[in-house]
């Protein structure tokens, strides 16, 4: 079985040593003196020959790492048994590029160029202009080594060999993971954006990779996200059997949120709230309890951890928000701790939230459930300020794109000292999941202005306006 080589930007394929000696032999019409010299060379260079091709193959299936200069085919002996000869498949994950992973076309189908949508994520569409009209096809099922899988363009008509997937194919691969609300969302999003603006329609399955590696599932709460979103429960493709699987139609999302704007990504927020919102009967049941529109009415919600990164006082913590909370009029307390709140729970629990107070964690991604411009406070264990790197203000992002004020962060200046000199990483593992000491002239001093701050805006909003136009949701 051959391998015919892609036509992309990316041209592979194999360049083997010529093992042919040169030699002159003398002419004469009686050669039988040399006949069996030649028979041995000949038999010895294809001898060579067949040594070095296997050698070769050898090294890429176990290997696959090419300096950036070489160019090369998928390996024979990685594709699945019953992989088509005239498709060319290459490497999902390209080892080039593992020192720019995310970089332009990413190391995840690194020899197709991305389509660009005014402030919309980079995606890839087939079929398409872009593709020649050609369907995506996907090989390989493993879920430890990105280059064992293989992607490949082929012609919509006269496929020998695979498996043709009708409908909607969405494919994603991100660098982090499923499993993190934060990760799992931001994963989640370009696809919502990418489904509102065209037509709402449903994916038919899900294909998911992270880094190349095959994933057949998301964490609980991503995965009930993504099926509010869209209507529909989610299928994963698992390969199963082996067979390569071309897509009647696919789009493929590899920079998970990547280019897209603020105020686009604003707009998806508002339908992943509203979407939730509706699964879980939320606005219904807000409208029972909502009679006393014409008040200020400021709703605080001091949501606890448990174990890692949790206050050290709990209580200290919540008479603080108790005491600013009375100066207040209309404020009003609720105390939660997520980890025994069920999805439809965090959303209501959001949706009746104007201020959210509470530790850096998963659970603050629940913070876009809020109505637009609401409040967050965020607090931290010592060590992070310094250590923790940008990735610490995901959750400044996250308010940023959701339409929420981000009021600040606490980072406890008076927790353990990291025993490790000059030992960043050590350090930062050591701080990562300490729990979170408090000052309460500076908590109630701070809760104070952002409950004032807050009543400020309530207080110009029309709350009976404001409830007549929510109406329903995009894609409804």
């Amino acid at each position: 079985m051959g391998i015919s080589t892609a036509t992309n930007p990316h041209h592979f394929t194999t360049k083997l040593p010529q093992y042919a000696k040169r030699r002159s032999f003398s002419s004469t019409s009686s050669s039988s003196s040399h006949s069996a010299p030649k028979r041995f060379l000949l038999a010895l260079v294809t001898f060579l020959a067949l040594l070095h091709i296997q050698t070769l193959t050898h090294t890429l299936n176990n290997h696959l790492k090419l300096p950036l200069s070489s160019s090369w085919p998928l390996a024979l002996s990685l594709l699945p048994a019953a992989a088509p000869s005239d498709i060319a498949f290459l490497p999902l994950k390209d080892l080039r590029f593992s020192n720019t992973p995310m970089d332009g076309n990413t190391w995840f189908m690194s020899s197709l160029n991305d389509t660009y949508e005014p402030g919309e994520t980079e995606h890839l569409r087939f079929p398409s202009d872009a593709s020649g009209g050609r369907l995506l096809c996907l090989a390989g099922s493993s879920a430890s080594d990105g280059t064992r899988n293989a992607y490949a363009l082929a012609p919509p008509h006269g496929l020998r060999g695979v498996r043709l997937l009708r409908g909607l194919t969405f494919v994603s691969d991100t660098y982090y993971d499923y499993e993190n609300l934060w990760h799992g969302l931001s994963a989640v999003v370009p696809f919502a954006a990418w489904h509102a603006r065209n037509g709402c329609v449903r994916p038919a399955r899900w294909v998911l990779y992270h880094q190349g590696e095959l994933r057949t599932g998301m964490g609980p709460w991503v995965r009930k996200v993504a099926e509010t979103v869209f209507g529909t429960a989610m299928q994963m493709e698992t390969f199963e059997g082996g067979q390569p699987r071309c897509f009647e139609e696919a789009v493929v999302f590899r920079h998970n949120e990547g280019s897209m704007t603020k105020e686009k990504k604003k707009r998806v927020y508002d339908m992943l709230r509203c979407k939730a919102r509706a699964y879980c009967n939320v606005s219904r049941e807000a409208e029972k309890e909502s009679n006393e529109l014409e008040k200020v009415v400021i709703r605080v919600t001091l949501l606890l951890r448990v174990g890692a990164r949790s206050f050290k006082d709990d209580k200290g913590v919540i008479s603080v928000f108790e005491r600013e909370c009375k100066k207040v009029e209309g404020c009003r307390l609720t105390v939660a701790r997520p980890n025994n709140l069920t999805f439809c729970d965090q959303v209501k629990l959001m949706s009746e939230t104007d201020i959210l107070a509470s530790p850096h964690g998963a659970q603050l991604t629940n913070m876009f459930f809020m109505d637009r411009n609401s409040s967050v406070m965020e607090f931290f264990p010592t060590g992070w300020l310094k250590l923790a790197g940008p990735g610490q203000n995901v959750f400044q992002w996250l308010a940023s794109y959701s339409g929420m004020q981000h009021r600040g962060a606490w980072h406890d200046p008076n927790g353990d000292r990291c025993p490790y000199a000059n030992a960043t990483a050590r350090c930062m593992s050591f701080h990562k999941n300490r729990r979170i000491g408090h000052n309460t002239a500076f908590l109630a001093n701070w809760t104070s202005t952002v409950l004032r701050e807050e009543h400020r805006r309530m207080a110009a909003v029309d709350q009976a306006k404001l409830k007549a136009s929510q109406g329903p949701c995009q894609c409804d």
